[in-house]
């Protein structure tokens, strides 16, 4: 394994070397970037411990020259140099953070590029010619500037210099940008060179766009790693991107010569950016919260890496056919990825089966086993209005060449040849794969430890190669902050601690307090099977070392809580014990068992039993001594034998009154034995938060009550946010505009308090008629849209009423679709001229995606579409109901949707939606929300206005009380509920058999059952709410007044705001402006 510093963090230094210098010693290099100047013979061997196993790969890294294609020309240098400079938009992005710590800044002239050699074509290769700023003038200001900001590079303050920064150097004209892409197409064909396609015509343009991000992702890192500064990393499972182009453009402000230079090359800049498939890493609100953080923090220039998975496959795509949902392999990769740079030098070694052994030297080795080679893919982040772009490492995994098995495949046993690649590049193959199986078990949790296993390697050994000599590992946790964003990334517990442990040498308690001190832990749900719970046995055998790290943590756990709450309340310690203990259904301690002594009843001779019982019930003492005497001649007729027999069960009797252990103490072998994730990830953390203000409370007064009892000060509140680049700047160019218009600026991109100003201009006709304007606009697209991947025409004239996300029982889709099968069989029952005076036109539009092995999800997508195929093809209805459902659900899909939706249904059973964060962009569009108060819909209320919100449904602390009356028969459901399920089984929808779905929703008790989501107790409070929503449709200039009221209040509910939160209350991190 070869780790090279952050992003091409050498490549221009490089490039730009005599080439006589390229044969030195390549650490050499690390002198003018701040770095150690040991010899190589020091670099190639920085652990005491024996070279075996995995050990060798945490020597200190070599670096090697970049790859040719890296080093960049001068033009697109020219691109990155004339953005608008960091310094001139950090005061309006840091304006909403008034509590931000201040910004570091250096004033240092931006590096250019010198002209590369040779080139041909017409493209950016050719020509020469120097860029304004002179490259001794550069070294010079920087080395000046180094000085003045302190001999130690580790800066612990605010530094500002006023002189020195750059200025716009060169103007950019578009047919600089196409002769760029013209190169990219003719000298890096990926397509057939005859025919300039739109297809090739994107890959051309991305590439164009990321020579420009690369430039500003060296500097970037190079200035990162020159200030030692503390970083954030970010671990997720899921990262959902959506489409890059049109982002990027946009955050370098370049939309607009784009366009222009696509159009002199015969292109149309929409239609190319469509031909980017979504970058399938993710699939619901996890990954696109995880997108929208790491948007916000390259934009507010906070140092921060993001980490995850590649996968091939993705979930999967979704298709939708007569029988339902069909799922197949999502793949996104087939013609390339043109945004991600494959980091073949870097990779690390990941270790699954094995066992552990002790060494001579008393540490623990982890021997044996399988081993795979996780390799780094980069994707560079741009920030918007500034050159700060950060990176999205992912991880594929393979193994050597070495474990080909050649000798197999020469003797035609192929599979077996290729056996250790297949094994290990399934890893990466689908997320989350199917986990009914033990092997699918196994599959998620190798997943899960290769992110947490890659990922620490590396954050470890960028953190030894910026400390160089220095190296005091107690600085670890004041200059890396590790994020787990779910209980996906848990192992980063376990892991971190053993390569201190096993690796850095460090002691028990001395890792501990690093471990802890340096992660934290974001709690997404309340859903107990989401609280993941892994087999100990599994574990036992995939991970075995990190199992005894897990226990011994485990042990250290169960310590405290005998401490914190004595022995003296046995009933209380086992009641804290049973909830908070990592480890469930295992024996405790022998120790500790002990103090769950109870005493037993001391068992008699059945001659003393009896003669008891016969006192009790005779009468008199006449009739006792009578039964005595008769007591006493069957006595006498027992043999000698028996009598010894009777004397033995008294002996017996009297050793078995000896205390028992109360069974809580012991594992039940019916039971599996089980690691709690959740639990430690509490445990191993110094933060634990949730996504709104309504869950951070349930996590605080039910999830994790006993856990806040004991550590109160590690819970907080983050409520979630989306960035407003993606989701108003770029996707709803129309209200942009707007916005900016009567706003008087465009300040609201980066400060999303000035949407407030739009208040005042609530009532204002103008406004109303540009506002209602953008929307048709946006409808008419999503028109377009709908017939192209559903065949349905719908009338734009109609309101679009739309709930889109992932197909879950509790986020209640099928409360929606039983809303609209009772307003269909209401309109059915009326004449034309009653259908239209009660009803509004209606088009009911959903999508999101059921994990292939939900079956109940699965079915209520089939029963959307099974109305959907009635309703819409009823001629007596016509425009004034359609439901669609729009396969395969993606941020780019979303982007079209969201701009033109005017009511969204977020509907969740009260107190099981975490936060949701789709409700946020359907607010920010100035879409009209319908809900519960669960989630962020809580503060989304108080934020627009209870008048500018429709409300329905049971309250969260309502819920249990309603589920126990459920359970004990005291339910009578609304005669609409009823004749609605009643329509449903006519068969009017269809001849498939809905007695399962409708099943669920029925009875009082037992496993899918009951009507657990409680869609029955609020269909009559959801319908009457949708009579509201009608009535106030009718009145267009009040239902535009709150449409403008939703995005005036939505401020509250960017991820700037969130990350700036998170970066001062968690991660302990300040803005760094680069020079």
């Amino acid at each position: 394994m070869n780790h090279a510093p952050p992003p091409w963090h050498r490549a221009l230094t490089w490039a730009h070397r005599p080439a006589a210098q390229h044969v030195r010693c390549p650490h050499r290099l690390a002198r003018s970037h701040g770095h150690s100047t040991h010899t190589c013979s020091e670099r190639a061997g920085r652990t005491a411990t024996a070279e075996t196993g995995e050990e060798r790969y945490f020597k200190r890294p070599l670096d090697f020259p970049p790859p040719r294609e890296l080093v960049i020309t001068h033009r697109i240098a020219r691109i990155a140099a004339a953005l608008p400079t960091a310094r001139a938009r950090a005061g309006a992005g840091a304006a909403m953070a008034t509590n931000a710590s201040p910004p570091l800044q250096l004033a240092t002239a931006f590096r250019p590029l010198a002209s590369a050699a040779g080139g041909g074509g017409g493209g950016l290769l050719a020509g020469g010619g120097g860029v304004a700023t002179g490259r001794g003038r550069g070294r010079a200001q920087r080395r000046v500037a180094a000085r003045s900001v302190a001999s130690d590079r580790d800066v612990q303050g605010p530094v500002s210099l006023e002189e020195g920064l750059p200025s716009v150097l060169n103007s950019i004209d578009s047919s600089a940008i196409a002769s760029n892409i013209k190169h990219h197409a003719e000298f890096k064909p990926l397509f057939s060179p005859e025919h300039f396609s739109p297809l090739k015509a994107y890959h051309a343009t991305a590439k164009s766009v990321l020579d420009a991000l690369l430039i500003n992702w060296n500097a970037t890192y190079d200035y990162y790693d020159k200030m030692n500064v503390k970083q954030a990393y970010y671990l997720s499972m899921e990262f959902l991107q959506g489409r890059a182009l049109t982002n990027a453009i946009g955050n370098l402000e370049l939309t607009g010569e784009y366009a222009e230079a696509l159009k002199q090359l015969g292109q149309n800049l929409e239609d190319v950016a469509s031909q980017e498939p979504d970058a399938a890493l993710g699939n619901g609100g996890l990954g696109r919260l995880a997108s929208c953080f790491l948007d916000s923090l390259a934009t507010l220039n906070y140092p921060a890496w993001g980490y995850g998975l590649r996968y091939k496959y993705g979930l999967f795509k979704q298709l939708i056919t007569k029988d339902g949902q069909e799922e197949i392999a999502e793949n996104w990769l087939e013609m390339g990825y043109p945004w991600e740079i494959v980091r073949n030098d870097v990779s690390y070694p990941v270790k699954f089966y094995g066992k552990v052994v002790e060494g001579t030297d008393g540490r623990k080795h982890w021997i044996g086993g399988e081993n795979i080679k996780a390799v780094a893919h980069d994707v560079p982040i741009p920030g918007y209005k500034t050159r700060t772009t950060n990176n999205l490492r992912l991880w594929s995994t393979t193994v050597p060449a070495q474990d080909f098995d050649l000798e197999a495949f020469n003797a035609g046993d192929h599979t077996k040849a290729y056996e250790a690649h297949l094994n290990a590049e399934k890893i990466c193959h689908v997320l989350y794969p199917g986990d009914e199986s033990p092997e699918g078990k196994v599959l998620r949790l190798k997943q899960q430890y290769t992110l947490c296993s890659a990922s620490l390697q590396d954050i470890i050994a960028r953190f030894e190669s910026r400390a160089g000599d220095s190296l005091n590992w107690e600085d670890f946790p004041s200059k890396v902050a590790v994020q787990m964003n779910d209980t996906h990334p848990t192992l980063c517990i376990p892991e971190l601690m053993r390569i201190l442990i096993d690796f850095k040498g460090l002691s028990w308690d001395e890792a501990w307090s690093i471990t802890e001190r340096t992660v934290a832990y974001t709690n997404h749900t309340v859903l107990p099977e989401a609280l993941e719970k892994w087999s100990l046995d599994i574990m036992q055998k995939l991970l075995p070392r990190h199992v005894e790290i897990i226990e011994t943590i485990d042990q250290e756990l169960i310590n405290n809580i005998v401490t914190k709450y004595g022995t003296a309340d046995t009933a209380l310690l086992k009641k804290k014990l049973k909830e908070m203990r990592i480890l469930d259904n295992v024996d405790l301690p022998a120790s500790i068992a002990q103090l769950f002594v109870k005493p037993k009843e001391k068992k008699e001779s059945p001659i003393k039993s009896k003669k008891k019982l016969l006192v009790k019930s005779l009468d008199t003492i006449a009739e006792v001594e009578e039964e005595t005497e008769l007591e006493e001649e069957e006595t006498e007729v027992l043999s000698e034998t028996e009598e010894e027999n009777v004397e033995s069960k008294e002996v017996e009797a009297e050793e078995d009154s000896e205390d028992e252990l109360d069974p809580f103490v012991k594992s039940d072998p019916k039971l599996p034995r089980v690691v709690r994730m959740a639990n430690l990830c509490v445990v191993g953390g110094h933060s634990v938060n949730g996504v709104a203000e309504i869950h951070s409370e349930i996590v605080k007064q039910d999830v994790f009550n006993s856990f806040y009892e004991m550590w109160p000060t590690k819970f907080q509140n983050k409520t979630n946010g989306v960035t407003p680049r993606r989701w108003i700047r770029f996707c709803n160019p129309e209200l942009s505009t707007i916005i900016s218009k009567w706003t008087g600026s465009d300040d609201w991109v980066l400060n999303t308090d000035k949407l407030a100003e739009l208040k005042k201009f609530a009532d204002n006709e103008d406004l109303h008629s540009e506002w209602r304007a953008a929307k048709w606009a946006n409808k008419m697209k999503v028109v377009s849209l709908i017939r192209d991947k559903t065949g349905y025409i719908v009338s734009p004239d109609a309101m679009f009423d739309v709930q889109v996300k992932r197909i879950h029982e509790y986020k209640r889709q099928l409360l929606n679709i039983l809303g609209i099968v009772y307003r269909y069989k209401k309109m059915k029952e009326m004449s034309a001229e009653e259908r239209i005076k009660s009803f509004v036109p209606r088009v009911c539009i959903f999508g999101g995606k059921a994990f292939a092995t939900y079956i109940q999800a699965k079915r209520i997508v089939k029963f959307i579409t099974d109305v959907a195929a009635t309703v819409n093809h009823d001629s007596d209805i016509g425009d004034l109901l359609k439901v669609v459902f729009v396969p395969d659900y993606n941020v780019s899909v979303a982007e079209a949707l969201i701009p033109a939706s005017e009511l969204s249904q977020h509907i969740s059973t009260a107190g099981m939606e975490a936060s949701g964060t789709s409700n946020m962009k359907f607010a920010m569009n100035g879409c009209i929300l319908i809900g519960t108060l669960d989630g962020a819909n809580v503060e989304i209320r108080e934020e627009v206005g209870e008048e500018n919100f429709f409300l329905f449904g049971a309250e969260a602390h309502e819920i249990v009380g309603l589920r126990k009356e459920r359970a004990e028969g005291k339910f009578v459901p609304d005669p609409r509920f009823e004749e609605v399920k009643g329509f449903i089984r006519s068969g009017v929808f269809g001849t498939y058999n809905y007695d399962e779905l409708m099943g669920s929703l029925e009875g009082n008790e037992g496993y899918g059952r009951a009507d657990y989501f409680l869609v029955g107790k609020d269909f009559p409070s959801y319908i009457e709410c949708q009579e509201k929503v009608d009535e106030a449709y009718r009145d267009q200039k009040l239902w535009t007044k709150m449409s403008i009221l939703n995005t005036a209040g939505s401020s509250k509910f960017s991820s700037d705001r969130t990350i700036h939160e998170y970066a001062k209350d968690i991660w302990n991190i300040r803005p760094v402006i680069l020079p």
